[in-house]
């Protein structure tokens, strides 16, 4: 049964990934790829909060190793920064990692802290 709420909760963020991030992507075309940035963060936080829920072992199979494993995307990020910089855009490149890292961090912490964890 572990699995099914793995692949249950896999479908429904590579999905939910594929649309944000699409959609914000197209938004910001030429700029950062802030599609990722947006889905990487907000995972960050909804992971955060589960985290600190702890609610059971189905509901954090179905939400954080299913749908947040599948909503996140660190593949993306890494290939987005390969292309930036073989653009000769170190510095851009350099600075969608900090922020990456850095909001995301936060966000997650925001997340575990708003949850009494």
């Amino acid at each position: 049964m572990s699995y099914f709420y793995v692949a249950v909760g896999g479908f429904l963020g590579a999905i939910s990934r594929y649309y944000l991030s699409t959609y914000f992507n197209r938004k910001s075309q030429g700029m950062l790829p802030f599609g990722t940035l947006f889905v990487n963060i907000v995972g960050s936080f909804l992971l955060g909060l589960l985290f600190g829920i702890a609610g059971g072992t189905n509901n954090y199979l179905l939400f954080g190793t299913g749908f947040m494993g599948a909503f996140t995307t660190f593949s993306t990020f890494m290939v987005e920064v390969l292309t930036i910089n073989e653009g000769k855009l170190l510095g851009k490149g350099f600075f969608y990692i900090l922020l990456s890292v850095v909001i995301g961090l936060f966000f997650a912490f925001i997340g575990y802290s708003i949850s009494d964890g």
